[in-house]
């Protein structure tokens, strides 16, 4: 499968991800609009993804994945097979001991992430919900397991669907869960938590047949005996060893969210679903972008490594680099001069008020102005992941962690929540230049020739697709419309339609060969 291909198949699912994402969110956003109460959900729903992410598809994906890539490569599928079994084994454990203290310190763990929920009603809510929840991290560090194994067999397909799993169980929870949880007497807003948790596991045993099927299933030691021997594991050592720096690395990003996650608690209530609902919209490009195409380029590149063909490596990551300016650009340009009429056809619908548009418009442009660099990460950071150097993305994020505290410290006073946004979205241009001049530094990525003229065709054709973009945000009263929707959404697939039209004649009539790059 040619590497486009993969990451047309992993970005078509993940388009279906977030699909439904948006139709679960619209829909919380419509039943729940943004409250005291729906900050609670939000807070507690960034506790488990906290640690999944230092369990599933960061620190431990970042090291797993070319620890086994690279076991493939050089030993064969036998050998890479006991490296499952024994990771397998030792991740269980771990999983099970931090779901224990975690539900145990759910009230230490609320407050640490948003005291300020204390003062509006939102903390008991919060602590009963994250304990609901906390066991959804034993679900998805499984589930990344298994996604890492099948991604270096090359099966992306299904990795990339699962995460429908858990949209198609919320929307549940919120349209039907909710009105009965009611009827019990309990907070509606309960019901999302219970839809997590059945999304989680929902997800978990869609991926099992598919590894049963390529032989792969790990088995699990549950004696004392098996997981000395899976520690006593050279691999297994060597994803720990990688995992120390990466955990770091991940802990400086959790860092900043809870710091975020923190300030904007104390903040205007409905500060933090303002937030998680313009980060939704903003993850929209960054997964079908960077997403997509980091999960094909990471074990390619890793294989590449153990190959040690340097010219395959970097015209990998060139390739990448350039769909990133070919894509993320325009799309950044859109949240900058479109998101009004974004957030206003896709939240604007029941509970949510025309000034809930207004707050979550401004956040949505903070995150646009960082867009560019947010995709470009996921490109950049398994240039070095691949190479095992998990230390220098740590050493960049710490710094860059500083630098966005610092700009929360200008920003915040002035633009309240959407300077949280706009924090984020500037740290992150910062961390991928810096990542971006440490592989030209080092020899690792060394551009191909014609950059320059591909750079000019691509803002050309960007600064055309503003213009318009500005134009429609403007002609049309998106919020006004409120009660007419379906004319309001017949307006924006026009407006989508012609602005995609308009990018790529243009970049047709400046000589790109789309196609030439894409078979590159």
């Amino acid at each position: 499968m040619s590497l486009f291909k993969a990451a047309s198949t992993v970005s078509l699912l993940t388009l279906a991800s977030r699909i439904t994402g948006l139709a679960r969110e619209l829909l919380i956003a419509s039943a729940f609009g943004a409250s005291a109460l729906t900050d609670a959900f939000n807070v507690a729903f960034r506790i488990p993804n906290l640690f999944r992410r230092l369990f599933a598809e960061g620190a431990f994906s970042q090291a797993f994945v070319p620890v086994l890539a690279a076991s493939k490569a050089q030993h064969g599928e036998a050998a890479t097979r006991r490296v499952i079994d024994d990771v397998a084994t030792l991740l269980f454990w771990a999983l099970m001991l931090t779901c224990v203290i975690g539900v145990a310190a759910a009230p230490v763990l609320v407050w640490m992430m948003a005291s300020g929920l204390k003062q509006a009603s939102g903390f008991e809510a919060a602590v009963v919900m994250t304990r609901w929840m906390f066991p959804y991290i034993a679900f998805m560090s499984l589930v990344a397991l298994s996604a890492g194994i099948l991604n270096t067999w090359k099966r992306f397909a299904v990795p990339a669907a699962t995460p429908v799993l858990l949209n198609v169980a919320m929307i549940a929870a919120a349209g039907w869960g909710a009105p009965w949880f009611a009827r019990l007497g309990l907070e509606p807003v309960y019901a999302l938590a219970a839809g997590v948790m059945l999304g989680g596991a929902l997800q978990l045993g869609v991926q099992l047949p598919a590894l049963a099927r390529l032989g792969l299933l790990p088995r699990l030691g549950l004696r004392w005996a098996a997981l000395r021997a899976a520690w006593a594991d050279p691999a297994s050592r060597n994803i720990a060893r990688l995992m120390l720096p990466a955990l770091l690395g991940v802990s400086v990003a959790q860092i900043s969210l809870l710091i975020n996650t923190q300030i904007a608690s104390h903040l205007t209530p409905g500060s933090v679903s303002w937030l998680s609902y313009a980060d939704r919209l903003m993850e929209f490009p960054t997964a079908l972008l960077g997403v997509a195409l980091g999960v094909v380029l990471m074990p390619q590149l890793a294989a590449a490594k153990a190959a040690q063909d340097a010219e395959a490596y970097s015209a990998m990551l060139d390739w990448g680099l350039r769909l990133v300016l070919l894509l993320a650009v325009p799309c950044a340009v859109a949240l900058l001069t479109f998101s009004r009429p974004l957030v206003a056809v896709l939240y604007h619908y029941g509970a949510f008020s025309d000034h809930d548009v207004q707050q979550t418009t401004v956040a949505l442009m903070g995150y646009g102005a960082g867009l560019v660099g947010l995709v470009a990460i996921k490109v950049l950071a398994p240039g070095f992941y691949a190479s095992q150097d998990i230390r220098t993305p740590v050493r960049i994020a710490i710094v860059v962690l500083a630098i966005t505290q610092l700009l929360n410290l200008l920003l915040v006073p002035l633009l309240q929540h959407a300077g949280l946004a706009l924090a984020i979205g500037l740290g992150a241009m910062v961390n991928a230049g810096w990542l971006l001049a440490g592989l030209l530094r080092r020899g690792s990525y060394r551009p191909k020739p014609g950059w320059a003229l591909f750079a000019l065709q691509v803002l050309a054709a960007t600064a055309l697709l503003a213009v318009f973009l500005m134009w429609a945000s403007s002609s049309v009263p998106w919020v006004q419309l409120r009660e007419d929707s379906a004319r309001r959404v017949g307006l924006m697939v026009l407006v989508l339609g012609g602005a995609a039209a308009i990018y790529f004649v243009a970049l047709w009539a400046a000589g790109l060969k789309l196609r030439q790059l894409l078979r590159r």
